[in-house]
């Protein structure tokens, strides 16, 4: 690959790397689930929950994906920025940015969740479900300037 063709291939690590990150996203829902009936099962429930770790797994996986998705979202205007010297303002920039503080401020809230705050787990659940939302419709949005990026080539 010549150093010409390295903005061209650089844009698709952002999708590449967000429809990962929405598998992980995913599974982290997952986990927060598991998570939840852990702490609020029946007593057997809980017995067969305990062993999975679900809690410390879903607290280590939002902290992969925070970091992962606001370096993706940088990533992303990055590579638009140094394909056209600019960002197109549109919704999908506009729903990128709106999912990356949505994500930030959810993994805020984890210290308050430790000390047993009901409105800052409702909270973080919220904001996490509204991301998810987001991010599938990012996904659809971003495959669309994907196929953009491609014809135009």
């Amino acid at each position: 690959m010549t150093l010409a063709a390295l903005p061209f291939a650089l844009s698709f690590v952002h999708p590449l790397m967000m429809w990962v990150l929405l598998l992980a996203s995913a599974y982290a829902m997952y986990l927060g689930i598991k998570a939840k009936k852990t702490r609020t099962g029946t007593p057997e429930e809980r017995k067969t929950l305990i062993p999975g770790k679900f809690a410390q797994r879903h607290f280590r996986w939002g902290g992969l994906l925070l970091g992962l998705i606001v370096l993706g979202s940088i990533g992303g205007m990055a590579v638009t920025y140094l394909n056209n010297g600019k960002l197109f303002v549109g919704p999908h920039l506009l729903a990128g940015l709106a999912m990356t503080a949505m994500i930030a401020v959810a993994a805020s809230l984890s210290p308050f969740m430790q000390q047993g705050n009901v409105i800052a787990r409702k909270a973080h659940v919220g904001l996490n479900m509204g991301m998810m939302t987001l991010f599938l419709w990012q996904a659809v949005s971003g495959m669309e300037i994907v196929n953009k990026i491609w014809s135009s080539r």
